[in-house]
């Protein structure tokens, strides 16, 4: 299991499923950063995104294969591979000096490599309310089932 008490930065090769889109990114929290959100695409996609930033994040090979999608203000990027239709990576809508890096795509990494993931509430984003304020969800908790 992966320990998202540990913040050290951590640099990593990821790339989509089928291999069209490869990226090197540094994630600057480390996997303390591992989160879910509940607004209606992450609710749909069920990714666990980890944080980087545009500075830490390159694409190696494919940049011409991602596709970008954008709705209700705009300010969300969401990058897929035209291929595979895998999504690696986003500009978050709360903080766009900030990218969310699905783990999936972490060369070496599961989402199942987490016990314990927060997840925020995304129904209620930080960019509605006069505070900017967070809030947290819950909590998804991965269990494996021991082989007897």
């Amino acid at each position: 299991m992966i320990d998202t008490a540990a913040s050290e930065p951590l640099t990593l090769d990821g790339s989509c499923h089928c291999g069209a889109v490869k990226f090197t990114t540094t994630l600057p929290f480390g996997f303390s950063s591992a989160r879910r959100c509940t607004c209606s695409i992450c609710r749909m996609r069920g990714a666990i995104a980890v944080t980087s930033t545009d500075e830490h994040f390159r694409i190696t090979e494919g940049e011409e294969k991602l596709a970008t999608y954008r709705f209700n203000t705009k300010t969300a990027e969401h990058h897929f591979c035209t291929t595979c239709g895998i999504y690696t990576h986003h500009k978050r809508r709360s903080s766009p000096d900030q990218l969310g890096v699905n783990v999936a795509c972490l060369e070496g990494v599961s989402p199942f490599d987490f016990a314990e993931v927060v997840v925020f509430d995304g129904q209620r984003h930080p960019g509605d309310n006069p505070e900017h304020r967070t809030y947290t969800a819950g909590v998804l908790r991965f269990e494996p089932v021991s082989e007897a």
